[in-house]
């Protein structure tokens, strides 16, 4: 007769088996050469490396009048969201989460800077990201992009970062404003200004050395050197429960942004995070080797969709749009080739959101360091530019200045779009315009004049 000692392991075999042959079933381990281990390393590894969103898009979004406690939690969810579906249903080990620089243009250009609600932008957000879930199970996707020049799809990538950059090194206080010369260096005299830099060199220096988790550790140094200098007061508890999601979740005016003069900023939300996850997305390919024998991405329009989806989701709880994080390539290096590393990640972010004290702790300038970091790896893409013609760099670079000049992704992408057309049409080029490229020129002028 089988004692109780001698069933229980057998019990315990044939839960593990069944587990293992549920995921074999969801995600197609065997066929990725991978295993669970692998892949819930590999997710892991994605989620530190990337974590750092969580005390960063608060501290923007919070800027714009929104509920610090709530973006946290949101940030999280959506995350958790994007991660999770895009694993169950690209079967890609990518993580998502709101991106950086859309988080940057929705409160500095369109909350501060034009004066509108966030719930109004928020609204934006939202039909941005409907229009692209329709282009991403339609054809009108790869028309747009098709419409669009190269250089001006990398010019604006290095523009969101120029304009990142900007509001990080204001954020520091390493630039103030000055009435004489618009801006001017900051007060070094200053603990939090000295460092806010030290945030940037901590991340950059362990970055350049293929330290694991960079941005988190600067982000984590520099808020302990902050407590111990008395500058942030530690919290009374590490660990709550996830609170404040109503005053953000549907919050979104839908109707206050179906208006004319949003045409543009929805566009610079649509744009910028096409191009952002098109162009992570080919990178994260190319690094899990996700092609097939035709040359052709694996599941690219599942994996599209499913970042376009989580999108609208983001939008929905109070987030600017969610796209997939060029950090995933930790997560690859480690050998996640499936959905079970991005719903890892998802997972690690949903238990995230019981860590919101920790969170409210951290200083805007801790987190400045991290926006400074990534606006740099974006600028980097100006070397993508066509620079052996003059006709396509040119406006190329008025895209990428003239975002943080005028303080708006949308005002460079409408000056640096125009600019194209025009010196295009002036120099009998006529036929580097496409049919897309010349509708958006009209619609600009349009705007410019009349709006």
């Amino acid at each position: 007769m089988e004692t109780a000692s001698q069933s229980t392991p057998n019990t315990e075999s044939i839960k593990t088996s069944a587990f293992a042959s549920l995921m074999e079933k969801l995600f197609k381990l065997k066929a990725h050469n991978t295993n669970i281990k692998i892949e819930v390393t590999a997710g892991i590894t994605t989620f530190v490396t990337m974590a750092y969103i969580l005390f960063v898009n608060p501290d923007i979004m919070s800027i714009a009048g929104m509920d610090y406690q709530a973006v946290f939690v949101a940030t999280a969810l959506s995350a958790a969201i994007g991660c999770i579906f895009m694993g169950l249903y690209a079967n890609w080990p990518v993580g998502l989460a709101p991106g950086m620089g859309l988080n940057a243009f929705f409160t500095f250009a369109v909350v501060k800077g034009m004066e509108y609600s966030w719930q109004v932008a928020l609204g934006a957000v939202f039909i941005s990201s409907v229009v692209f879930v329709i282009m991403s199970v339609t054809k009108l996707r790869g028309w747009i992009i098709d419409s669009i020049p190269t250089s001006l799809r990398y010019a604006m990538t290095a523009g969101v970062g120029l304009f990142l950059g900007i509001i990080g090194l204001k954020a520091a206080g390493i630039i103030t404003a000055s009435p004489a010369t618009l801006v001017t260096m900051g007060d070094f005299h200053d603990p939090k200004v000295v460092l806010g830099a030290l945030s940037f060199i901590i991340i950059a220096v362990l970055a350049s050395r293929k330290v694991f988790g960079s941005v988190l550790i600067g982000i984590i140094a520099v808020t302990a050197i902050s407590s111990l200098m008395g500058l942030v007061t530690m919290p009374e508890q590490v660990v709550s429960l996830p609170t404040g999601l109503s005053k953000t979740f549907m919050q979104m005016d839908v109707m206050g942004a179906l208006d004319v003069s949003m045409v543009s900023i929805i566009l610079a939300f649509l744009f910028v995070n096409m191009f952002d996850t098109a162009g992570t997305m080919i990178g994260v390919a190319d690094s899990a080797h996700f092609y097939n024998k035709d040359g052709k991405i694996k599941n690219l329009n599942k994996a599209l969709t499913a970042d376009s989806l989580a999108s609208v989701a983001g939008a929905v709880v109070g987030c600017p749009p969610v796209t997939t994080y060029v950090e995933s390539n930790a997560g690859i290096a480690e050998g996640g080739r499936t959905g079970l590393t991005a719903v890892v990640v998802g997972l690690l972010f949903l238990a995230a959101m019981f860590f919101a004290p920790i969170a409210q702790i951290v200083p805007g300038y801790a987190t400045a360091g991290a926006l400074i970091y990534v606006a740099f790896l974006m600028v980097g893409s100006l070397s993508k530019v066509n620079w052996d013609e003059f006709t396509d760099y040119v406006p190329a670079a008025i895209t990428a200045i003239m975002m943080p000049l005028t303080y708006s992704i949308a005002d460079g992408i409408i000056l640096g779009f125009l600019s194209f057309a025009i010196i295009k049409h002036a120099t009998g080029r006529s036929k580097d315009v496409s049919f897309g490229m010349n509708v958006l020129a009209i619609v600009f002028i349009a705007k410019l004049a009349f709006i």
